[in-house]
């Protein structure tokens, strides 16, 4: 389930560059939560789920600022000058600091062999970004890392209520305590942003609202509270060059020679830490 939940968010780079091609982006991103909320609403109306018990509301909060509204938005701010490839060295740094934030909200306690295999594959990952980036910082860089602090900390709150709760509820109700929110700026954005559905942009708004907002949260969610939350982050160590691959083949990027190499060395981390006890 958190491998699927990777291979979904693997394309939110790619659809978010589609969909920026014919919308702004505060559009992009109010309108991105509200049609996820709206699919998330129609199945815990379908399915008639009770409302969440007061204490939950809180950490659904919390996953709602980090995966709802903080991560989209900060990344699709980046996205405008930042190429899908740079903006990977978000997710290349994500899976560490979302193992230290479960270890500092939950009391998570990994081997040093899993953090060794952590650090390492982080190492590796941030290595190829920045050598692609050709070493230099861009503006865009706040963006990215203001993203992974509160996306990490979103990923964390959400993968301990999934213990309590499931995980597609996790994510449907954090998506309709956003939904106001998310209304108010698209009625807030639309007017002042360019605004053309073509087919690269609406594909682009319909896959990161419904398969990475919603579904790709559902199984992930699902896959940490049955794994934990340490072991499941590193697997996203293997999304930036799965973002990498699908930039090639959607957005006409160039593959470069490292990539396979540094696949190779990822692969080797994920599997130590998959292995490693707690």
């Amino acid at each position: 389930m958190a491998a699927l939940g990777v291979i979904a968010f693997s394309l939110t780079f790619p659809s978010t560059a589609w969909g920026l091609e014919g919308i702004g982006p505060w559009s992009f991103v109010t309108l991105r939560g509200v049609l996820s909320a709206l699919v998330a609403g129609g199945c815990l109306l379908a399915l008639r789920v009770a409302v969440p018990h007061r204490r939950h509301w809180a950490g659904l909060a919390v996953v709602g600022a980090g995966v709802v509204v903080g991560f989209p938005l900060l990344t699709t701010l980046a996205l405008q000058t930042s190429t899908t490839a740079h903006a990977a060295v978000v997710v290349g740094l994500l899976p560490l600091t979302t193992a230290v934030f479960s270890v500092l909200r939950t009391g998570a306690r990994p081997s040093r062999t899993f953090w060794a295999a952590a650090l390492a594959g982080a190492a590796a990952v941030i290595a190829f970004t920045v050598q692609q980036s050709g070493g230099a910082l861009t503006t865009a860089d706040l963006y990215l890392f203001g993203a992974l602090l509160i996306c990490a900390a979103g990923y964390t709150e959400g993968g301990r209520l999934a213990r309590e709760m499931p995980g597609w509820q996790v994510i449907g109700w954090a998506l309709i305590l956003c939904l106001p929110l998310c209304v108010a700026g698209a009625a807030v954005a639309l007017p002042h942003e360019s605004f053309r559905l073509t087919g690269h942009s609406t594909a682009g708004l319909v896959y990161s609202a419904i398969g990475s907002q919603f579904l790709g949260l559902v199984v992930w969610y699902r896959g940490m509270a049955a794994i934990g939350i340490p072991k499941a982050s590193q697997l996203q160590l293997a999304q930036p060059l799965l973002t990498l691959v699908w930039s090639v083949f959607l957005l006409g990027e160039h593959l470069p020679v490292a990539a396979p190499l540094t696949a190779a060395a990822v692969l080797v981390c994920i599997a130590v830490t998959q292995r490693s006890r707690g």
